[in-house]
């Protein structure tokens, strides 16, 4: 095995956080620089109307509860290993996001997370990370399910035979993977998975379910009020099933973190248009939430991502002792 002398592997190690942050911030100035979609002349007008002190603090409050959430979902997750800090799970959270903000559905974030822990732990924090991301998923899916209904049922997007074959297509695609659970590929299988995600505690799972909603209704009501301030006419039940509708859907889509307010921006023009909103308040509105709740924890993130240092790994003589 060919060696590198310490002094490199620090370089390197160095100029690999340096890319790491740089690319995530010349993605974000690339994102911004580059929608021209963005009238600022009627944004700032409308800002000007509408600041307010209160509302402003509001709206970021919600940004930090919104992260606040993620990071208490993550610290008990990882206590099923070992239990770690507010301050340490906010690290481990805010590094990974950077590391995955141009990595393909935020791939990148499982990679980080498990840098701080030892090469033996790797899959077990990969498995708890997609628990801690699957049920925000899944809390998304049943929420947008019921807005999208209530939408529809509203302002007919689709036809009712549209919707029952959608629903034969869920139904029988559940079905299906139940009764092929122990169909085993590459020593992985679905009751494997189910007996894993068993073995963890059931306080656990119930704190991060508790979490998962707590974070659920913190981003969709960031969402609401945004649509608010920018003067938008519309019932409570109505933004909010359309803001459940454009989460699911967008959620649902293939995509990188540094594109996500493009990709629930296009979703969101479409069923905003439906009601009557502005196209430039709903880009600037999505725009916004992205900011707010990817950006803002990306540049705290970037000082965690250069200040990281690789927890060290023992050798099996040393756990002997």
């Amino acid at each position: 095995m060919i060696s590198i002398p310490h002094k490199t592997k620090q370089f390197l190690v160095l100029l690999i956080k340096v890319l790491i942050v740089g690319a995530a911030f010349y993605f974000i100035y690339n994102q911004l620089a580059s929608n021209d979609k963005l009238d600022w002349v009627q944004f700032t007008a409308k800002f000007k109307k509408n600041q307010s002190v209160a509302g402003i603090s509001f709206i970021l409050l919600l940004s930090i509860l919104n992260r606040y959430f993620e990071i208490l979902k993550w610290q008990n997750l990882a206590s099923y290993l070992k239990p770690i800090s507010v301050s340490e799970a906010t690290k481990q959270v805010l590094a990974a996001l950077t590391a995955g903000i141009f990595t393909p559905n935020g791939v990148g974030e499982y990679a980080g997370k498990a840098l701080y822990y030892e090469k033996s732990e790797t899959k077990k924090i990969v498995f708890l990370n997609l628990i801690c991301n699957g049920i925000q998923m899944v809390l998304t899916v049943i929420i947008g399910i019921f807005g999208l209904l209530y939408f529809n049922a509203s302002y007919n997007v689709i036809t009712t035979k549209t919707v029952a074959i959608l629903f034969g297509i869920l139904i029988f695609s559940s079905v299906l993977l139940f009764s092929v659970k122990k169909l085993t590929i590459k020593g992985y299988s679905i009751e494997r998975l189910i007996h894993k995600i068993n073995g963890i505690p059931k306080k656990i799972h119930q704190r991060n379910i508790l979490l998962g909603i707590c974070r659920y209704l913190v981003f969709s009501h960031q969402y609401y009020f945004l649509f608010l301030a920018f003067d938008v006419d519309l019932t409570y039940l109505t933004l909010m099933a359309a803001v459940s509708s454009v989460y699911f859907l967008a959620s649902s889509l293939p995509s990188f973190q540094f594109l996500d307010f493009a990709v629930k921006g296009s979703v969101a023009i479409f069923f905003f248009g439906i009601l009557g909103v502005n196209e430039w308040i709903v880009i600037f509105v999505t725009t916004l939430m992205w900011f707010l709740n990817i950006v803002l924890p990306v540049v705290i993130g970037s000082y965690y991502v250069l200040s990281f240092k690789s927890s060290p790994q023992l050798s099996p003589k040393e756990r002997e002792l």
